[in-house]
């Protein structure tokens, strides 16, 4: 069982394991005086979390800092349960998202009535962050952690709350679901889009500024590193506006979510076994499932809709 992966002399992979499967969500340990994590994961891996950490020498104690994308459970979720295990960290977030970290009681409400009873299982324990321990950070705002400095990108259109964090002198840039779901072997990039804030104008402007930052490599969330960013923003660009393609008529025509989440299926499924196989199929579906994906944008429809109206389109 492989924990974690050695991408530079710097920079440590963790595989957090989440519900017993790999390479779904990771997150990225910075070595450095002291160290820093970018992205937590859920509670629910914390576990796996202290083994990867023990295997380089470390343990959350030695944590000083914890930079996550944005707020969604398998990013930020553990955030709070880490500060309260190691109260010297500080936690770098997106503005509009700290608030929520340091009363997450609106959001534990809103993911209670998607995941029901698989909540706990899923997420774990999400607890509250001091807000002492909150740092926000703005567009184009530096930070300093483990020694090393990164930029803070805002970069919408998945969430209102995104952040990319973008490491100029190794060319890395840390990019939580801006630059979607691509796991290690397949090729096949998967847009994660999510209610309630999928907002295809906005992610088309994430994918313009990313591209400028010509990036060497892509750090994901889901999962690992890919050398060759042109290829994954390319996909984005494309399947974003190829899912929009495939789900309107059926929105349009009235179909329930059900019926629309089967058409994405039919659409979708076969590409990703052809190009990842069953295996790394089953491990997309975890990362970011058709029934959220296909929920996102009917939201984003129902959004368009009620705002032409508005506007008397």
């Amino acid at each position: 069982m492989q924990r974690s992966y050695r991408i530079d002399d710097r920079t440590v992979l963790i595989d957090l394991f989440f519900l017993g499967r790999a390479q779904v969500i990771g997150c990225y340990l910075l070595l450095g005086d002291p160290p820093a994590l970018i992205e937590t994961g859920p509670a629910s891996c914390l576990d796996a979390l202290g083994a990867a950490l023990a295997e380089v020498g470390l343990g959350i104690g030695d944590l000083g800092a914890l930079v996550v994308t944005h707020i969604h459970l398998d990013h930020a979720g553990a955030a709070g349960v880490l500060v309260r295990r190691n109260p010297n960290l500080k936690v770098f977030v997106h503005p509009v998202g700290a608030p929520h970290l340091v009363d997450p009681s609106r959001l534990l409400r809103s993911a209670r009535r998607i995941y029901g009873d698989d909540m706990d299982a899923l997420w774990g324990e999400v607890a509250p962050v001091p807000a002492d321990r909150v740092v926000s950070v703005g567009d184009g705002a530096t930070l300093t952690v483990a020694g090393r400095t990164l930029r803070a990108v805002d970069t919408p259109g998945h969430a209102n709350h995104h952040h990319v964090y973008w490491e100029e002198t190794s060319g890395a840039a840390y990019t939580g679901d801006a630059a979607g779901v691509a796991l290690p072997g397949c090729d096949y990039v998967r847009p994660p889009t999510p209610p309630p804030e999928l907002d295809l104008e906005a992610w088309t402007r994430t994918l313009d500024r990313l591209e400028e930052l010509r990036a060497r490599r892509l750090c994901l969330t889901h999962f690992g590193v890919r050398e060759d960013p042109r290829e994954v923003l390319s996909q984005m660009r494309r399947r974003l506006r190829e899912f929009s393609e495939v789900l309107y008529p059926g929105w349009e025509a009235g179909e329930s979510l059900e019926s629309l989440v089967a058409r994405m299926r039919a659409h979708m499924q076969p590409q990703v076994e052809a190009a990842c196989g069953s295996d790394a199929a089953e491990r997309h579906e975890i990362a970011a499932n058709y029934q959220m994906n296909v929920a996102g944008f009917i939201r984003y429809f129902e959004r368009h809709r009620t705002q032409g109206q508005r506007s008397g389109g």
